[in-house]
């Protein structure tokens, strides 16, 4: 969650509180007009302003930011404990209405349940008991209790209540964490499954011998990049294939031969551009897509290439002059792929039939 709509989530929050002020307080009157409450008019018009005041700076202090500066942004249990005070002030000048109003001290409570540390919270229901049972003592002492026997069942019900929420708290508050810890671990499986997907996306995009794209890759990238093909944008395509390779395999093994693969490979790295796609095509067989090129960019591309693998030198395999054949094409604004595929194939078997070690491109087919 963002700061901004945590903030937004506490004034929401505060908003709630400052509305459940505003039905106490009208509960507060009905108790002063019917006579149950012995505070006078001007006390509670007074009393009545200060509390709309006191939530009026706190509701400053979340508009303008300043609740950020605490451990708790919240300040749930600061809002706990002024509603507490404010209440029991209500409560020392209630007499048979006293009873009615202990359930507002349930409701104070209830804010911080789910957002309260349970020592926190804890402390808040002795400060709860402690303020009930001082007003009663305080009164007892002045010889003003109208009845003990009812203020002593009072506050053994309000301590049996506390102990309940104290409990229920305790359990709200294991039961959140319990769930944090399960949203951690599936959080953790998820970002597992999803490297294991890259994995799994890159083992069936890439050739596991050369670590170049995969024919079915390459397919898929190239028709894209072809479908999104601009008037007067040119890409390069180019098959090439290395020379003899047959004959190494025969002379050497298999494992000569994929040294050789791995080795042009590993040529290419310095020859190619960040956006070219190179990929193998099948068995010696690789090819080339070259975004936006003109033919004079492709022929040297591919020259660059041919002088690269010439030079290798594969550890250990002994074998020289190695070399390769590269047919060449361009495409153009609605062209196919298949049909360019085609004429890079024919280009490649030109470079072939007229001695391998070279380039051959379809423009210079066409144009002869």
């Amino acid at each position: 969650m963002t700061e901004s709509a945590l903030q937004h989530l506490l004034i929401k929050r505060f908003s709630l509180a400052a509305g459940t002020y505003v039905l106490v307080i009208g509960l507060v009157w009905v108790a002063i007009l019917t006579q149950y409450c012995r505070v006078p008019v001007v006390t509670a018009v007074g009393t009545t302003c200060l509390v709309a005041a006191s939530q009026g700076v706190l509701y400053w202090i979340f508009r303008s930011g300043l609740n950020q500066r605490f451990s708790d942004p919240s300040l749930t249990e600061f809002q706990v404990l002024l509603a507490v005070a404010w209440h029991t002030w209500l409560i020392a000048n209630l007499e048979v209405a006293r009873g009615t109003f202990m359930v507002v001290y349930v409701l104070i409570l209830l804010f911080g349940v789910f957002h309260l540390p349970r020592l926190a919270f804890v402390r808040c229901a002795l400060v709860v008991f402690v303020a009930f049972v001082g007003v009663n003592l305080w009164e007892a002492y002045r010889m003003a209790l109208p009845d003990p026997g009812l203020a002593t069942l009072q506050i053994c019900a309000m301590l049996v209540v506390l102990l309940w929420l104290c409990m229920y708290a305790s359990y709200v508050q294991t039961s959140r964490q319990r769930i944090r810890q399960r949203r951690y671990a599936l959080q953790a499986h998820q970002d597992t499954l999803r490297g294991m997907m890259r994995q799994l996306e890159e083992l069936v995009a890439t050739d596991e011998l050369t670590g170049l794209f995969n024919r079915r890759h390459f397919l898929r990238l190239a028709s894209r990049e072809l479908a999104t093909l601009k008037p007067g944008v040119e890409h390069g395509l180019a098959l090439i294939d290395l020379d003899h390779f047959k004959r190494i395999n025969d002379m050497h093994g298999h494992a000569a031969g994929d040294q050789v693969l791995q080795a042009f490979a590993a040529v290419t790295q310095d020859c190619l551009r960040d956006g070219d796609v190179l990929a193998r095509y099948g068995g010696e067989e690789f090819v080339l897509l070259m975004p936006e090129v003109d033919a004079d960019r492709l022929v040297r591309c591919c020259e660059q290439l041919r002088r690269a693998f010439a030079d290798a030198d594969p550890q250990g395999l002994g074998a020289a002059n190695l070399s390769l054949s590269v047919g060449m094409t361009l495409l153009v604004q609605g062209d196919d792929l298949d049909d360019a595929l085609h004429r890079a194939d024919q280009a490649l078997y030109r470079a072939k039939r007229e001695g391998r070690n070279r380039c051959a491109a379809a423009w210079d087919m066409a144009n002869a």
